[in-house]
């Protein structure tokens, strides 16, 4: 048996996705579950492979990969035989690395400030430019196509669906057609189904043992 990844994981966090990844390339793992609201990522063990305290982290081997965008391409590199990433020599490997950095230095940020109802930085200063940019420039790259890159599924596509998804549910990113047909289609994905459900439950899970330790 090929070496486990072994995720380190919260419901309802950045680690569902990097696990719906996983289900999607079909790679052999074990979850290491936390419980955020009973500190269990700050506690000393954990805070030596992740100073931070962050979930997703990933562990195989003597590898440790921290950051959300470095575990997707770390993992879907790690199992080429299985589809979801662009090979060194493909013409879709530079725009495929493009959006994924995208989503982190652009789309993040400029989500954060929006949620915190904080004014946008200059567009001189700004690692996004605006708000309506950074929606407008994603939406037109789903424009007319399944997926991301084309009619071929990536493991940029987990990395989307899951940030426009929690984007729309929260109010911050708009509705547009666009998005909503896009995010559709991925959750009717057999991996999608079955961590979200999973991730469900096991939230309900972690909230009542926070209750039942006093926390709020």
């Amino acid at each position: 048996m090929a070496e486990q990844v072994e995720l380190f994981y919260a419901p309802q966090t950045r680690a569902t996705g990097v696990r719906v990844l996983l289900e999607e390339l079909g790679a052999p793992y074990t979850l290491n579950v936390l419980n955020v609201k009973l500190e269990e990522n700050r506690q000393p063990g954990f805070l030596k492979l992740n100073p931070a305290g962050k979930v997703p982290t990933v562990r195989r081997g003597d590898a440790v990969v921290t950051e959300q965008v470095a575990i997707y391409l770390y993992l879907a590199d790690l199992f080429p035989e299985r589809g979801l990433t662009p090979g060194l020599d493909d013409p879709l490997r530079g725009p495929y690395l493009r959006w994924f950095v995208y989503m982190a230095s652009c789309f993040e940020p400029a989500l954060v400030d929006r949620a915190l109802k904080r004014e946008e930085p200059p567009q001189s200063m700004s690692p996004y430019g605006s708000f309506e940019t950074v929606v407008e420039n994603m939406r037109a790259q789903l424009t007319g196509k399944t997926f991301v890159l084309g009619e071929k599924i990536t493991a940029l596509d987990v990395l989307w669906a899951m940030g426009l998804r929690w984007g729309m549910m929260f109010g911050i990113v708009p509705e547009f057609d666009e998005f909503k047909d896009y995010t559709a289609r991925f959750f009717e994905r057999p991996a999608a189904v079955k961590v979200l459900q999973e991730d469900q439950n096991l939230a309900k899970e972690q909230d009542e043992a926070a209750k039942a330790a006093g926390v709020a």
